[in-house]
């Protein structure tokens, strides 16, 4: 993508409204513009992060073999009824009607709707385990969202929904998601850590959340600093192994971790106290188990082995996708702006032509541009008609990787220059080895 034919509508002076970092750089990057109070559009370059943060989720997903589906925004309330919800869930859900004067409701989460598929098309205990995911659009009306796409009242989330016979089966799906959401984060260049939590609205006893710890959370946390050297890494899981889920969730729940409204102080206490942290996080997924909530409820049952109608034993799972972009900034920025993790980067290199213009200068952005475009990286070239120091500034502010200098002194000498946005550092390089350093 050419810079001179993009539409990224940065801006100079951060916006008055904007009270946190993620909330002021996705603004002054031009990422996302208010539509209303806690409702934004997604321009392009925020656009391209949500998408790549879709699209990991997505894989991640799917490798630990859960089915995607998609189900609509908007639900009937007779559902909600059945559940015993609909009037209970308080005044954050939108309830509207429509011309048919039938209740509806934008939806805040999909548990009753994902049980009635279920029931109607599953009836036999040999078609399980299985769970059901999808990503859209929630909403939830929030009295006062602020912090930009950190608390906004509509977002974008993946839930999940186990179904299992026995709850045996349904406490290694809730493992094998929370494998499954370490592996998510890291990929994302996050360290998300998952904290006993309160289940809320949704139900259940067995309930983690994950939190990114930054100090602009929502969430007081406490917990044990060995955590902290936990990774996860590349090891190779067997999603379907009880034992292999078990004890990845042993390794990474055993340590204190916890949200302020699940604290125990006199269990903390017990941590030596060189190791004890307060902090705060942010929210960017949680997992349930809730056993046969909805489906008693809602009559979702399949024949067991004795032939028996069964109620099936559930569990929902949720991770915030662009509430994520958010969570990443706050992780992830400096005093000249963002500082993207590379697997969510909008793009991973930026080109500046200090001297557009130039036809050397011109033809060697070009030959870049076209070579690594071709080498499978997503690429922007600043080709605009502008003074250096504005398009250093703008690749520092949108936050990309890599960034390659192009100008007719280097050039004479025969090199370009590659800098890291991370560290700083910054070589100079052959022009024909750019590809092979960054791929």
């Amino acid at each position: 993508m050419r810079l001179s034919r993009y539409f990224l509508p940065v801006l100079k002076e951060t916006p008055a409204e904007a009270q946190i970092a993620s909330h002021r750089l996705m603004l002054r990057a031009g990422m996302i513009k208010q539509a209303s109070a806690g409702i934004y559009s997604w321009l392009p370059l925020g656009y391209r992060v949500l998408r790549n943060i879709e699209r990991i989720v997505h894989e991640e997903q799917q490798r630990a073999g859960h089915i995607p589906v998609l189900m609509p925004t908007l639900q009937s309330a007779d559902l909600w009824r059945e559940s015993g919800r609909y009037d209970a869930y308080g005044p954050e859900m939108l309830r509207i009607r429509d011309r048919h004067d039938r209740d509806m409701l934008y939806g805040p989460t999909n548990e009753e709707m994902i049980t009635d598929i279920f029931r109607s098309h599953v009836s036999s205990y040999k078609d399980l385990p299985m769970t059901l995911y999808h990503i859209q659009w929630k909403f939830r009306d929030e009295v006062r969202p602020r912090f930009g796409v950190m608390r906004g009242r509509e977002f974008l989330m993946k839930d999940g929904y186990n179904f299992d016979l026995t709850k045996e089966d349904a406490l290694h799906a809730y493992n094998r998601h929370l494998v499954s959401y370490l592996r998510t984060y890291e990929r994302m260049g996050l360290q998300a850590i998952p904290m006993r939590a309160d289940s809320g609205p949704i139900g259940g006893d067995d309930t983690h959340e994950f939190l990114v710890l930054a100090e602009t959370g929502e969430s007081e946390v406490f917990y044990d600093s060995e955590i902290t050297d936990l990774k996860f890494g590349d090891r190779e899981i067997d999603y379907d192994s009880v034992q292999q889920c078990q004890s990845v969730l042993e390794e990474f729940t055993s340590r204190y971790a916890r949200t302020d409204e699940t604290h125990d102080p006199a269990i903390f206490d017990q941590i030596p106290e060189d190791r004890r942290r307060v902090a705060r996080g942010i929210e960017v997924g949680q997992i349930f188990y809730f056993g046969t909530k909805y489906s008693e409820a809602m009559g979702a049952t399949v024949q067991g082995p004795d032939g028996k109608a069964t109620p099936v034993h559930m569990g929902s799972h949720g991770i915030g996708v662009s509430r994520l972009v958010g969570a990443l900034i706050e992780a992830n920025h400096d005093d000249k702006g963002i500082v993207w993790p590379w697997e969510v980067a909008p793009f991973q290199v930026g080109i500046v032509n200090v001297k557009q213009g130039d036809a050397t200068a011109d033809a060697a952005c070009d030959a870049l541009y076209k070579e690594l475009t071709a080498a499978g990286l997503e690429v922007l070239y600043d080709d605009r008609e502008e003074r250096a120091g504005a398009k250093f500034a703008t690749m520092d502010l949108i936050g990309l990787p890599k960034r390659i200098t192009v100008g007719p002194r280097g050039l004479e000498k025969g090199v370009v220059e590659l800098t890291d946005r991370r560290t700083g550092e910054s070589e100079e390089i052959k022009p024909e080895l750019v590809a092979a350093a960054l791929t």
